[in-house]
């Protein structure tokens, strides 16, 4: 009997969660009825209330992860599951399973390796001004910093290839993780994609965990933290031009009065004015220096991308592999 092989990709649903026992047993069924082959994990982060049961009821594998916050689940989950596609979604229900076959779609056809959905309604965000002023900010601030590929830095709604996945190094520990995805995929030049989407609302009783201050400080770090790591050059030539203005403004009133009277009376002055311009070229320096020091980072970070295979491949070379090659009856098959 010949060996059957199958072509499909494996698809898991990745569902990070705390504290969302009204909506995760929904969710989870509907995933399960919109993706039957798919193997759907809920990830518990310290959740006081039922989710972890509800989850467990619907169908879900269940996986505690004890480090508080998202970027902690996200890390822990890219490394435990293996498969071809993962779908991560949030456990809250403001993103609709039934759009998931078109995001896996759009990642096959078009050989992606994040496929985004961006959400609509994001400016109403359930009614709350704090977090839709947030959003246009950062978005309109990732554009400036770090290119244009992505329109809604903060979707949940992610569908991702095996080589992004498994090469993401998943720094961040809260909310951030989304950004550090995006500035992940901007600077290695991956093949993304953007899909809209219906952002809905949460039922009645459920809260955003999503603090408007102390996460959207959070993420304000963590631009300037990826911008440093990614484009020093630029973040350290932006120090070193505001201490070289700084140090010009102090320095040309005394070259003044030097000028007329031959005299520095204010030294102090001077003083600050050339230890100004030292850090002005201190950082310029620095900049050139790590600018460099990025540039291989990056590259190694692309080959060690490049290293790992696309599950999808494997599978359509394996069957190539187990099919024997066709030949004319009455002949031998050619010697290898």
């Amino acid at each position: 009997m010949p060996h059957e092989v199958r072509n499909e990709p494996a698809i898991a649903v990745l569902l990070p969660c705390y504290n969302e026992e009204l909506t995760i047993g929904e969710v989870v069924r509907r995933f399960r009825e919109t993706l039957p082959s798919a193997e759907i994990y809920v990830y518990d982060n310290n959740s006081k209330d039922l989710t972890a049961l509800k989850a467990r009821a619907a169908g879900a594998v269940v996986v505690r992860e004890p480090r508080q916050g998202k970027g902690n689940v996200v890390r822990r989950m890219f490394a435990d599951i293996d498969a071809d596609i993962y779908v991560m979604a949030d456990g809250d229900g403001t993103y609709a399973p039934e759009d998931a076959p078109q995001l896996i779609n759009t990642l096959l056809t078009e050989r992606c390796d994040m496929v985004v959905g961006t959400r609509r309604g994001v400016t109403d965000d359930a009614g709350r001004s704090g977090h839709a002023f947030g959003n246009r900010l950062f978005n309109r601030l990732y554009k400036g910093l770090f290119g244009t590929d992505f329109t809604d830095i903060f979707s949940g709604y992610r569908v991702f290839s095996r080589r992004f996945v498994k090469s993401f190094p998943a720094v961040s520990g809260g909310f951030e993780i989304e950004t550090e995805m995006s500035v992940h995929a901007s600077q290695l030049k991956l093949p993304v994609s953007e899909m809209a989407l219906d952002y809905g609302r949460r039922p009645e009783g459920s809260s955003s965990k999503l603090s408007t201050f102390r996460d959207g400080a959070r993420i304000l770090w963590m631009f300037a933290m990826l911008m440093k790591e990614t484009q020093p050059l630029r973040f350290f030539g932006t120090f070193a031009l505001f201490f070289l203005a700084a140090s010009i403004g102090l320095m040309i009133p005394v070259l003044i009065e030097f000028a007329e009277t031959g005299l520095v009376p204010r030294l102090p002055t001077w003083v600050l004015s050339v230890g100004l311009l030292l850090l002005s070229m201190l950082s310029a320096v620095t900049g050139l220096i790590l600018d460099s020091v990025s540039r291989g980072r990056a590259e190694q970070k692309r080959i060690f991308y490049l290293s790992i295979p696309s599950g999808r491949i494997e599978r359509r070379a394996g069957a190539r592999e187990m099919t024997p090659p066709k030949r004319e009856p009455g002949k031998a098959p050619r010697a290898a």
